[in-house]
Parts: structure tokens; C-alpha cells; sequence
């Protein structure tokens, strides 16, 4: 019987020992918080007129992660909350701060004027810039940056809201559409993924340093 017995329970350590393994946890690949772009066709370049009357586009940062919020000033919520997020991040960051530029596009520039757009975008944050361009202009600068926005029309011409993406985009420090940032990602989150985007170009620039120059130079 003990001999029995034991046959018994050596076949089941063999079977137990033998039986498939659940599958391993899928973990992603990606080591940002915020969706990670793979050469998005969109969002290359833009060529607008910044708060101050400067014309701008996107290689005046090079060098900087780029944020960038597309809304309008009227916005009643999400506009303020995602650049009050911004200016939370740029304070968690403390030195690293200097590397980065937030950038607020208006998608109602016939409301935003110059004047507006620098008294609302600064207040959050004195380096932030608010950009646009023309009424005829805005919805074929949406379309290149893929943004939604709709006009609802109010009970006075001027008093119409407009909905919108509320995705935040941010761009490496060579110039690269790299991140879409969620409305509900954390400060805390946004920080680490900026950090991790010039901890990237930092590293970068060192592998290039030390590189030997082209044969023959």
C-alpha cells in the first residue's frame, strides 16, 4: 500500500510539474506614462504669431521638450486646468524648467486676441506663450495637428463655446511629435515623462560626442 501510495503522489508532482503555465502579464514596451508616437504623419511644423507678434514655429524650441495645448481662453474648465497642470509640472521639474516650453494655440483666434491671449497664458506660468493664427486658418492648422473643435453657437454671436481635443502634445528636444498626454495624467507623471525625454537627448548628444568623425576628415 505505502508503495502504492507513493507511485500515486510521485505521478502527481509529475503532472502538477508538467502542467501548462498561465501566460506571463503582457507588459508594454513603452517606458512613458503618456501614449507613445512612432513617427506620427501629423503635428511636423507650425507657423504661427505668438502672444508678443512674433512669427514662431516649432525649430525656435529645439533643444526643449514642447508642450503643446490646443483651447481657447473662454474655456471654462478644461483650458485652465490642463495649463494649471502645466505650470504644477514646470514646478516639480524646479531647474529642469528652463529646458521645456509650453505653448497654449488658440482654436478661437477671432475672440483670443494678442492682448488677451498675454494677460490669460502668462498667468499660469510667466514663461508659457499663447500662439494663433487667422479665423480662415485655424481649422486647417486643427486638421495638421489632427485636434477636434467644434463651434457652438450661443444665444449672442459672441457668446458661443467650442469644443475641442484636450490633449496635450509634447515634443523631444530634437523636434519630434513624441507624447499625447492624456487630460488626466498627474503632474507627477508628465514630470517623470519630460525628464526621461531630455534624460534621452542628453544621452544622445553624449553617444554623438564620443563617435569617431567620417573616415578621411
Amino acid at each position: 500500500m505505502k508503495k502504492l501510495f507513493a507511485a500515486i503522489l510521485s505521478l502527481a508532482c509529475l503532472c502538477a510539474c508538467d502542467a501548462p503555465k498561465p501566460p506571463p502579464t503582457p507588459v508594454s514596451a513603452s517606458l512613458f506614462h503618456a501614449e507613445e508616437l512612432v513617427n506620427p504623419q501629423y503635428g511636423r511644423d507650425f507657423k504661427l504669431t505668438d502672444h508678443n507678434g512674433q512669427t514662431r514655429a516649432l525649430p525656435n524650441w529645439y533643444g526643449k521638450v514642447v508642450l503643446i495645448f490646443f483651447g481657447y481662453t473662454q474655456c471654462p474648465d478644461v483650458c485652465p486646468s490642463a495649463l494649471y497642470r502645466s505650470a504644477q509640472v514646470m514646478e516639480l521639474l524646479g531647474d529642469e524648467a528652463e529646458k521645456v516650453q509650453m505653448l497654449f494655440i488658440s482654436l478661437d483666434p477671432a475672440r483670443d486676441t494678442p492682448t488677451l491671449l498675454k494677460t490669460y497664458v502668462p498667468s499660469f506660468h510667466p514663461s508659457f506663450l499663447g500662439l494663433y493664427t487667422s479665423v480662415e486658418q485655424t481649422p486647417e492648422l486643427a486638421r495638421d495637428f489632427q485636434v477636434f473643435y467644434r463651434v457652438n453657437p450661443g444665444q449672442t454671436p459672441g457668446s458661443y463655446t467650442v469644443d475641442h481635443s484636450v490633449t496635450t502634445y509634447a515634443y523631444d528636444p530634437s523636434g519630434r511629435l513624441r507624447l499625447a498626454i492624456k487630460h488626466d495624467a498627474t503632474p507627477e507623471e508628465v514630470a517623470e515623462d519630460i525628464r526621461r525625454l531630455l534624460a534621452e537627448s542628453e544621452s544622445a548628444h553624449q553617444e554623438a560626442v564620443k563617435a569617431p568623425p567620417p573616415h578621411g576628415t
